[in-house]
């Protein structure tokens, strides 16, 4: 049996809940939890924001810990490995995106909470694919989040081939923001923090901005034409687009993995197509990606900023991650 705490209703506490997992597919890992991260979509999947929640609702796609159980079709993982796991918990594998590499395009990806039990428990199932394995050095204990948020905005680093050179701009500095910045840093960007006060200014420059820019002073924008190769939204509200899109140098993007309905709804084409300007946006990332993302942190001392409850305190975690307070992300320990 499987010791979880699940939601029985919409929007409902979490209790301790059980359940038989059955027999270990051939091509899975069962691995005992020791940290989970709590992100916001496991909040939007609890409330049943996207229609696609079930109940009893076991939430939890930032796993870490070691695996106790193999398939016999496993090929690189076996028990004692350290490993992650994020919100994909399986894709095809024979598509042309999962044979291209873009695994996390699959149409047929399956999500970790997504008519399954996820890793708010002693124990969860993955496709070996999609189970990293964590290098030496890697912080166990802070690296959950890393798993969904940090591979959120990792992956447009990868995506659009940012080099060191590159001038790139964060809006937004929370949960995925505060990653954005740590991993540009390091990657040998010049980093600029977008925020609507000076309220996170030191903070933000600790994590590895360069510059920091108010947006709701007068000619914040403005003062800054032409300057960014990349911008990476993070928020999951209607910003002034158009005016983003005047920021960014000749062939920049501005990509997007804030999850808003209306991203991208009021840009004018015609700020785009002078200069090749583009938009974009992406879904987490493949699991090459997320090995790469893995390593990277391990080298740099790469950690997002947590706070952490026991797992019996679930209810006052997500309390705290409702009341939108978190600095900067929320991380259950199961031991």
């Amino acid at each position: 049996m499987i010791h979880a705490y699940a939601a029985r209703k919409q929007g409902g506490a979490f209790e301790p809940f059980e359940y038989n997992p059955g027999e270990l597919a051939a091509d899975e890992v069962e691995i005992a939890v020791d940290h989970c991260g709590i992100c916001h979509s496991d909040l939007s999947m609890l409330d049943n924001d996207w229609g696609q929640t079930t109940y009893p609702f076991v939430g939890g796609h930032e796993v870490v810990g070691r695996i106790i159980a193999v398939g016999p079709l496993v090929p690189n993982l076996q028990v004692g490995d350290h490993v992650g796991v994020g919100w994909t918990s399986r894709s095809c594998m024979h598509c042309d995106q999962c044979m291209s590499g873009h695994h996390n395009r699959c149409a047929s990806n399956e999500g970790l909470i997504v008519g399954r039990y996820g890793g708010f428990a002693d124990a969860v199932r993955c496709h070996w694919a999609w189970t990293t394995k964590l290098p030496e050095g890697f912080d166990l204990r802070e690296g959950g989040p890393l798993f969904c948020g940090g591979i959120t905005v990792f992956q447009p680093i990868v995506q659009h081939a940012i080099r060191p050179t590159a001038r790139v701009g964060v809006i937004g500095i929370g949960g995925l923001g505060h990653m954005a910045l740590m991993f540009l840093n390091k990657w040998g960007c010049e980093v600029t923090a977008f925020s609507t006060s000076r309220d996170k200014e030191e903070e933000a420059r600790r994590m590895g901005a360069h510059e920091f820019v108010a947006t709701k002073e007068p000619d914040a924008l403005s003062k800054l034409t032409g300057k960014f190769d990349l911008i990476v939204n993070t928020t999951n509200v209607r910003l002034d687009w158009d005016a983003y899109v005047q920021t960014l140098a000749p062939g920049g993007v501005l990509h997007t993995v804030g999850a808003v309905l209306d991203t991208f709804g009021v840009a004018n084409s015609f700020n785009l197509l002078i200069q090749e300007k583009s938009l974009s946006a992406s879904p987490l990332g493949p699991p090459a990606t997320v090995r790469k993302m893995v390593e990277f942190c391990a080298r740099h001392k790469i950690a997002p900023i947590t706070e952490h409850y026991p797992i019996d305190k679930i209810n006052d975690a997500f309390e705290k991650l409702r009341s939108g307070s978190p600095r900067y992300r929320l991380v259950l320990d199961m031991h």
